[in-house]
Formats: structure tokens, sequence, C-alpha cells
């Protein structure tokens, strides 16, 4: 072989590692992403728009280096265990979860694929990690609530804004453990605020308007929705209720109250979609969800919508409106 040829082919050679590191660099990874929630929620966008640009700004872009598979669960037990196995099914290099009901699923399918949750009540309680520190297996993640006494506050913050009421209505789904750990919660401290509690189950449109309507027949009462995804799906239909019955209700996100809600107290969720961003990055990257802390909220928002409050003929006093982060007029 000429001299020039050989080194030729020896650049050529010496070259492959580096196109080879270029190509593994590009190769195209898949995500799955189930979220609890319809896909035509007016929620649904911002989650997923929350989590694109979070991973936009780690280097990952859908359809360059990075396929996206999602899939809705809505609050129904036969599509999460159906979407659960479909993405599974895929092989993907990471999914991404939103709440206990559909991790648990995913866990039952999967005991190598990581998983990464969002908006997950009481994870080690549920049994969904060993600890927040050493969560241990496949899955880590973000938790909406590190323990409970945040249903409390909610109770708190009813009386504060309504004296007058001495009667709560508390929207909870009865077959889930982190509804029933919020109630124990309020019903703890129901009695020094000289509250009677009213349970109210929401797994459905149907008992959730016969029974608010009930119990809007006695006076002196509010509605407390638990931070819940039975809740969360029925939102606009409680908040109308509320609103047809001149309730003062509290609620236990933000966005209830940017579309029509009175006060809510709680963790921002659309931002864990962007923070899970985060740890998917690092799992592609190599890390293992064992070594990742389970991370839980830092800030807790306190929202009120003046126009609501007007609506139902009451004033927020003044000790509220001067602690909260956002106001809607």
């Amino acid at each position: 072989m000429k001299r020039r040829e050989f080194i030729t082919l020896l650049g050529g050679a010496a070259a492959w590692p580096v196109a080879a590191r270029a190509q593994q660099r590009e190769r195209m990874r898949r995500i799955g992403v189930l979220i609890n929630l319809a896909a035509d929620d007016p929620e649904s966008p911002l989650r997923v728009a929350a989590f694109a640009l979070g991973l936009s700004q780690l280097g990952w872009t859908a359809g360059r280096n990075v396929q996206i598979e999602y899939r809705w669960g809505a609050g129904d037990a036969d599509r999460i265990r159906k979407y659960a196995a479909e993405l599974v099914a895929l092989a993907p290099d990471v999914i991404v979860g939103h709440g206990s009901p559909i991790v648990g699923q995913l866990q039952q399918l999967t005991q190598t694929v990581p998983i990464v949750f969002v908006s997950t009540a009481d994870p080690v309680g549920a049994g969904l990690v060993a600890s927040f520190a050493r969560p241990g297996g496949n899955t880590t993640g973000f938790a909406i609530f590190s323990e409970f006494s945040i249903s409390a506050k909610w109770l708190e913050l009813l009386k504060e804004i309504a004296p007058r009421v001495t009667r709560a209505a508390v929207l909870r789904n009865p077959t889930q453990l982190t509804s029933g750990a919020m109630l124990g919660a309020l019903q703890a401290v129901a009695p020094a605020l000289g509250m009677d509690l009213t349970l109210i189950d929401a797994r459905n449109a149907g008992e959730i308007e016969r029974a608010v309507t009930a119990f809007a027949r006695s006076p002196d009462g509010g509605l407390v929705a638990l931070g819940i995804t039975a809740t969360n799906i029925h939102r606009h239909l409680i908040m109308s209720l509320a609103s047809r019955h001149r309730l003062p209700a509290v609620y236990p996100y933000a966005y209830w109250v940017r579309a029509g809600g009175l006060i809510s107290y709680g963790p921002d969720q659309v931002d864990q979609y962007r923070l899970a961003a985060g740890y998917v990055d690092r799992i592609l990257k190599g890390e293992k969800p064992a070594d990742l802390p389970v991370q839980a909220p830092v800030k807790y928002e306190l929202v009120i919508n003046l126009r609501t409050a007007k609506g139902l003929g009451f004033d927020i006093p003044p000790t509220v409106l001067a602690r909260a982060d956002e106001v809607i007029e």
C-alpha cells in the first residue's frame, strides 16, 4: 500500500470513534409519559409544554434525539392499566408517570424501566419508594405533598375567609389511600375550628352533584376539595356547584382559581413536569433512579380570585389578602 493511501486510511480510522460518539449522542431515545388527565383537559397542554421546555433546555428535542409517547389516563383505572402496559411494551428509556395509581401500575409491569413520577402524594407511604433520600429500585421523582398537614390548612383557610361557616363538605375518594390520610388531618383540627365535616365521594359527576346539592340545603356551609385525582378530574363541576349554591370553597391548586375557583393553597403541579425533565435527562445520561432522591415541593402558593368572592357576596379578609402570592381581580 502506498504511503499516501495508508495515511488517508489511518486518518479515517482515527475519526471513527469521534463519529461513533456523535452518532451515539444523537441516537433517538424514547420516553413514555402517562398523565392522569384527559387529553382535552385544559391543563394537559400546559403540562406537556412544561415537560418539553425542560427537555429542550437540556438539549433534548422531540423528533431529533428523543421520541415522546404520551398517554392519558383520565382518572380511569381501566385506561391506566391499558396505557401503562402499552408504554412498558414499547421498552422506553424512561417513563414519566403522574400520581400514585399510575406509578403503582407501572411498577407492577416493570422493575427495570426507570420511572420518574410527578404529582405523587406520600410516595413512601404508598410503597412506591423506600425513602425520599434513597428511593431504591427503578423509581424516583417529585412528590406533590411530603406530608398531609396541608389538608388541615385548607380547613383553617376556609374558616378564616368565611368565619360563619360551621359545616364543611369534604370531597374525597374513599378508595384512595392518600385521600384517607388527608381526611385524617382534617378531622384532627375540625373540633378546634368548630366545624362539622360531611364526606362527599367524588368518584363520578352524578354523586358529586347530588351530594353537594343536598349539603347546600342547610346554611353556613363551605367546601374543601382534597388534592386527589378524583377532584381534579371533576374540578369544573365542583367549582360550578360551589358558585351555584354560593358556597365558599378552598381548592388544592392554583389553576382551579385561575379557572374561576375562589381560593387555593398548594404547590405548582405544572412546574413539576419541568423539573421531571431534569431527572429524565440525568437518567438518559446514565444515572440510576435509585441514586436520585425524591424531591418535595419547596414553595406553596396562596391564590385568590376576587371576582369569584364578589360573586359569592363576601369579602376576603385583609389578613388573607396580604399573604396571597397571586390575586385575580
